[in-house]
Order: structure tokens, then C-alpha cells, then sequence
């Protein structure tokens, strides 16, 4: 099925689900239909054309495609369209209705992973450990602090860019530094027994851009 609209088709791409309502949206240069088994194309059709004018203007505020971005070692494509209601991640690209919007989301989704992944790490450790709290900031010239006073984990925003495997050493480091607040032997030890390539990460680090 196609929808016209001066002198340019688009393509109208069904959706059926077990769903009980029919859903509309203007999305990678088509019009998408959700609904459910039972809705026949000729009523699919009566729903477009009585929706023409907001297929139309999103027509109109087509995407806006912004800069390439990386979370978590994966590269995305940042896409902003004004009529979107929530961000959607779908074939490597992020959909947001503005930078706001986009803002929001990434700060609970990056908190939210650097938070299991501590947990993760904290639990798997066989050492006696404190409670601690997590802290996320950028920082230019570490990737991470281990505040043994205030029992505080902070670690550096910019490893949000890069594959997880480099937030999980960089939080052994830190929780290490619990048993040993120094860089001894005993320390890389106990480093090397929870992240046994802990060096070759160190090196792929060095070059990052903090």
C-alpha cells in the first residue's frame, strides 16, 4: 500500500500484533501501522486518509539527522523528529522529539547501566567490601575515583562511549582500591584476578579521548 502526497509515495508498512488498539506513525520515510489481526486494509486505508494531516505534517518535519554518536562501543545515528512522544532505539539509531528529550533518557539509561554493572562487580567480589555509592561525572583526566572516607565510586561519563568491557575494568579497579588504597603488587593481583587482561585494556585506554 501506498500513501501520495505531492507528488512523492510512501510506503504504508502493517504491523499486526495481539493488540487490542491500531496505532500511527511517520518513521524512516514511512507510514507504520501497529494494530491487531482482524483490521482489514481498506479499514487500514480509511485510517490514513483520516489521518492525512498529521501524516502530512510529519511528513513536512521530516527527520534531522545529527551527529554519529557511540554508547557502549555501539555506534548510533541521532535522529530528532517533533512529533515523537518517546525515544526509540531501532537499527542503530536513537529517535527523540529534541536534545532535551534525547538528554534525559541517555542520563537514566547510562546511570542505570554503570549502577548494575557496580552491583554486578561488588556482589561477584569475594573480598569484604563496603557499601558504596555511585558517582557519574566527566572528568578530564581519570577514569575513575575511589573515595575510601565516603565509601564513593565515581566514574568518568565518557566510558558510556566505549565497549562495556572497559567500565567493568575500570570498576574493579575502584572496588580494589577498598582492599588496597594504593597501586602495590597486592593491588594489581587482585585487579588481575577478576579482570586477567586488565593490561591490555590499560593500553587500549591510553587511546581514548577523555
Amino acid at each position: 500500500m501506498k500513501y501520495k502526497y505531492q507528488d512523492k509515495e510512501f510506503d504504508i508498512k502493517v504491523i499486526r500484533k495481539n493488540n487490542k488498539n491500531t496505532y500511527l506513525r511517520f518513521k524512516n520515510n514511512e507510514i507504520v501501522i501497529t494494530t491487531n489481526y482482524f483490521v482489514s486494509n481498506k479499514e487500514i486505508l480509511k485510517l490514513v486518509n483520516e489521518n492525512s494531516a498529521f501524516i502530512e505534517k510529519a511528513i513536512n518535519n521530516s527527520p534531522k539527522k545529527e551527529e554519529e554518536f557511540r554508547l557502549f562501543g555501539i555506534k548510533y545515528d541521532i535522529i530528532f523528529i517533533n512529533t515523537i512522544k518517546e525515544v526509540e532505539i531501532e537499527n542503530n539509531k536513537i529517535y527523540a522529539k529534541d536534545e532535551k528529550m534525547l538528554n534525559k533518557y541517555l542520563s537514566n539509561f547510562v546511570y542505570s547501566k554503570y549502577l548494575d554493572r557496580l552491583n554486578f562487580w561488588y556482589n561477584t567480589f569475594e573480598e569484604k567490601l563496603p557499601q558504596c555509592n555511585l558517582k557519574i561525572r566527566k572528568m578530564k583526566s581519570r577514569w575513575g575515583v575511589c573515595n575510601i572516607k565516603n565509601k564513593n565510586v565515581t566514574l568518568n561519563l565518557v566510558l558510556s562511549y566505549y565497549d562495556v568491557k572497559y567500565l567493568d575494568y575500570v570498576i574493579i579497579h575502584e572496588l580494589s582500591h577498598f582492599i588496597y588504597p594504593n597501586h602495590s603488587k597486592d593491588f594489581w593481583n587482585l585487579v588481575s584476578k577478576y579482570c586477567s587482561d586488565y593490561k591490555e585494556k590499560r593500553n587500549d585506554m591510553k587511546k581514548f579521548n577523555v
